[in-house]
C-alpha cells in the first residue's frame, strides 16, 4: 500500500514514518500545501493523511481538489483541532476518517487498514471472513445462510474487527472506533467488554467459530484459522 503522509510537525512525522515502513508500507510525505498539491495531482496514492493546518495552504482545501481528481483515493483528515465544524466540514468533502492528535500509532494503522478495506471491495460489496459474510450496502451479517441480528455498534465492531483481522486491536482503539470523541467523556472502557461479549455470543450462537481472542492486558484480536498473515 502506497501512502501520503501531510504533515509539517517534523517529529511527528518522522514518527509516523517509521511506525508506518515498519509495517511494511511505501510512505512519501509532504510538509506544506504546495507540496501536497503538487504530489496529489502527479500520483496516485492508496490513503492520504492530511493535517487540517498546514503550510501555504489548508488541509480541507487539498481535501477537496484531491476529490476531484481522485475520488477514490482513501483520506484521513489528522489534526489537533478538536472542533466539529472541521469534522463536519471534511467528511462533507469526502474524507473517509477523522483523528484527533495525540492518537496512537495503532489506532492510525486501524483506521487506515479500514479505509483501504472499505474502499477496495472491488465493486463487491460483500465482505466475507470464512463463514462470515457481511453485506455492507444492506449492512445485514450472515453466518452460513442464518442472518444475524446485530445492533448498530454490534454491526461497526464486527466491521472492524473483519477490517483488521489477525491484528491485536487495544480497548482504547475500539472505544475510539465506535464512540469517536465521545470516549473521553465515558469513565470506563467496561462497555467494550460488553459489545465484544455480545457480539461473540449471537455469532457463536448462528454457527460461527469463537475467532475473538482475548490478548491479555492489551485488547482484542479477530483471528481466523488458515487466514493469518
Amino acid at each position: 500500500m502506497k501512502l501520503l503522509i501531510v504533515e509539517d510537525n517534523r517529529d511527528l512525522l518522522d514518527t509516523i514514518l517509521a511506525y508506518l515502513k515498519g509495517e511494511g508500507y511505501i510512505c512519501e510525505t509532504a510538509p506544506d500545501y504546495r507540496e501536497a498539491f503538487d504530489k496529489v495531482m502527479s500520483y496516485t496514492y492508496d490513503v492520504v493523511l492530511i493535517d487540517i493546518m498546514i503550510p501555504k495552504g489548508n488541509g480541507l482545501d487539498l481535501l477537496k481538489e484531491l476529490k476531484s481528481v481522485h475520488p477514490q483515493t482513501g483520506t484521513i483528515i489528522i489534526s489537533a483541532k478538536n472542533s466539529l465544524d472541521d469534522k463536519v466540514s471534511g467528511l462533507e468533502l469526502g474524507a473517509d476518517d477523522y483523528l484527533t492528535k495525540p492518537f496512537q500509532l495503532p489506532e492510525l494503522l486501524a483506521r487506515i487498514k479500514a479505509v483501504h478495506r472499505r474502499n477496495n471491495l472491488d465493486g463487491n460489496e460483500i465482505l466475507t471472513a470464512s463463514e462470515i459474510s457481511i453485506h455492507t450496502k444492506s449492512r445485514d451479517v450472515y453466518v452460513h445462510d442464518t442472518c444475524v441480528d446485530l445492533t448498530p455498534k454490534e454491526y461497526d465492531l464486527l466491521l472492524y474487527f473483519i477490517s483488521n483481522k489477525n491484528h491485536v486491536l487495544t480497548k482504547q482503539t475500539i472505544a475510539e472506533h465506535l464512540w469517536g470523541d465521545y470516549v473521553d467523556h465515558l469513565k470506563n472502557l467496561d462497555f467494550v467488554y460488553q459489545h465484544i461479549k455480545n457480539l461473540r455470543k449471537k455469532l457463536v450462537e448462528a454457527g460461527c467459530g469463537d475467532y475473538i481472542e482475548s490478548v491479555y492486558s492489551v485488547g482484542y484480536k479477530f483471528k481466523v484459522p488458515g487466514e493469518e498473515r
